[in-house]
């Protein structure tokens, strides 16, 4: 499984960045996907995820009402996109896609998301 991320960058506070994870190498049609961050010093916090078959989403509490997750699952491939609007300082980090798929856990290696006050 290989997870890519791409989307990160510098933005001003109240500023929006997409980010995408492109998901390749597996067939399972069952699974999770989404997005964890970890800022300086903090433990990584799952911030939104996907469910594979309902589409079921999920928000962190932090994020509800600003960040959007969707899915594109043509031509074989999935991606799955992070919309952020009205970015604040404190989503500062970086953000990392997850697949999660029986029990298991896939990583991908980040993209750094910084918002200036």
């Amino acid at each position: 499984v290989q997870l890519v991320e791409s989307g990160g960058g510098l933005v001003q506070a109240g500023g929006s960045l997409r980010l995408s994870c492109l998901a390749s190498g597996f067939t399972s049609d069952y699974y999770a996907i989404g997005w964890f961050r970890q800022a300086p010093g903090k433990e990584r916090e799952g911030v939104s995820c996907i469910s594979s078959d309902h589409g079921s989403t999920y928000y962190a509490d932090s994020v509800k009402g600003r960040f959007t997750i969707s899915r594109d699952r043509d031509n074989a491939k999935n991606t799955v996109y992070l919309q952020m609007n009205s970015l604040k300082p404190e989503d500062t980090a970086v953000y990392y896609c997850n697949l999660e798929n029986l029990g298991k856990d896939y990583w991908g290696k980040g993209t750094l998301v910084t918002v200036s006050s």
